[in-house]
């Protein structure tokens, strides 16, 4: 009896572990999430901030367009390397993956890089387009498999 007793409240110390775990991980990306609107308003006001398209290149080749004056950069490149992103300034990271998937896991590898300076777009440019906000079509060549020697370094 006391090992079972023992055996629920391990169970749910681990549970109210994960809950928290989650909880605070939520709250961590929450902070560093900015919504199309507050994106827009930073644009309109000339605010000094990088936009940084990290969709896949097949994403990219499919819809072939982008936030004006964002860059677009292969998320494997970035993953690998954050430091091609350039530090001293205000980065927004955007993808079309459901859920910002690449978008959050940018965030989290700059963040472990201590960038500080950085957040998602809630959305990506789905978001952004929803809300009938500009994009312009996305005219420079890229390849399909980004290698190390590509047009990032222009961005910095």
């Amino acid at each position: 009896m006391i090992a079972l007793d023992l055996m629920i409240i391990c169970v749910a110390v681990l549970v109210a572990t994960a809950l928290v775990k989650r909880i605070e991980d939520q709250r961590e990306l929450e902070r560093h999430t900015i919504r199309p609107e507050e994106l827009r308003s930073l644009l309109v006001s000339n605010t000094d901030v990088v936009l940084v398209d990290v969709r896949q290149p097949l994403d990219l080749l499919g819809d072939s367009v982008i936030i004006p004056g964002a860059v677009w950069f292969a998320p494997r490149q970035v993953l690998d390397d954050p430091s091609i992103l350039p530090e001293r300034k205000d980065l927004v990271v955007y993808c079309t993956c459901p859920g910002d998937r690449i978008s959050r896991a940018v965030l989290h590898r700059a963040l472990a890089m201590g960038f500080s300076r950085i957040k998602l777009l809630k959305g990506g440019l789905d978001g952004w387009s929803a809300k009938g906000y500009p994009v312009e079509p996305y005219e420079k060549s890229f390849y399909l498999d980004a290698g190390p020697n590509s047009h990032l370094a222009a961005a910095s």
